[in-house]
């Protein structure tokens, strides 16, 4: 059993130092770039006085979107919130079915400047893919996690796209959640961040 634990755990590490990130061309960033960009792009955010961070994801993903989402409200001090209330995701499945009930929320508070986190394991996801197009026709920037095949849909759509490249939905949802919380722990630590009230309050939107 130890070495299945040891194998286990040398995996993960493994594969969220080897994440692969491209730019919104395709060219292949390093994590280091990836990291800077990314932290650029969120910083951005906490100095604008009504742009926030939104997260979105199905099954696993949506529970880290939540978690990312509160964390760099409440850790990170960056407007950040998530579209996972109940009510909104059967209210708008049932009108228009549920590939639209992130896009509809994203047209209904999403903003030009706002940064999109989507998050995928397979970047195939219907509801997730129209959330990024309904984002980038509002002048959102686009982050997306994926996994599974390095040329999914969801990896060929952002400014900047982390690429998980395993097929086992375990190790994609731990790399993407550590990698989430790996770019706002170097924020916390390294880059302080200072905005408004007014922005602030974006964050309980």
């Amino acid at each position: 059993m130890l070495d299945w634990i040891e194998n286990h755990f040398n995996t993960l590490r493994h594969l969220q130092l080897t994440t692969q990130v491209t730019d919104q061309q395709g060219h292949l960033l390093s994590l280091e770039e990836g990291f800077k960009r990314y932290i650029h792009s969120a910083k951005s955010i906490g100095t604008k006085r009504n742009n926030k961070l939104m997260f979105i994801g199905n099954g696993g993903s949506a529970g880290i979107a939540s978690h990312l989402a509160i964390d760099y409200s409440k850790n990170g001090h960056l407007p950040a919130t998530t579209f996972c209330d109940a009510s909104a995701l059967t209210c708008l499945s049932n009108d228009y079915g549920y590939e639209h009930v992130f896009a509809k929320q994203i047209e209904y508070h999403g903003r030009q400047g706002d940064l999109l986190v989507a998050i995928s394991s397979s970047g195939k996801s219907a509801n997730i893919l129209n959330a990024v197009t309904t984002a980038r026709s509002l002048g959102c920037a686009i982050v997306t996690f994926s996994g599974f095949t390095p040329n999914n849909p969801l990896s060929q759509l952002g400014d900047l796209n982390f690429y998980v490249d395993s097929h086992e939905y375990g190790f994609v949802e731990v790399a993407h959640l550590a990698l989430g919380h790996a770019l706002l722990d170097y924020i916390i630590q390294h880059e302080s961040v200072h905005f408004t009230s007014t922005s602030a309050e974006c964050a309980a939107q």
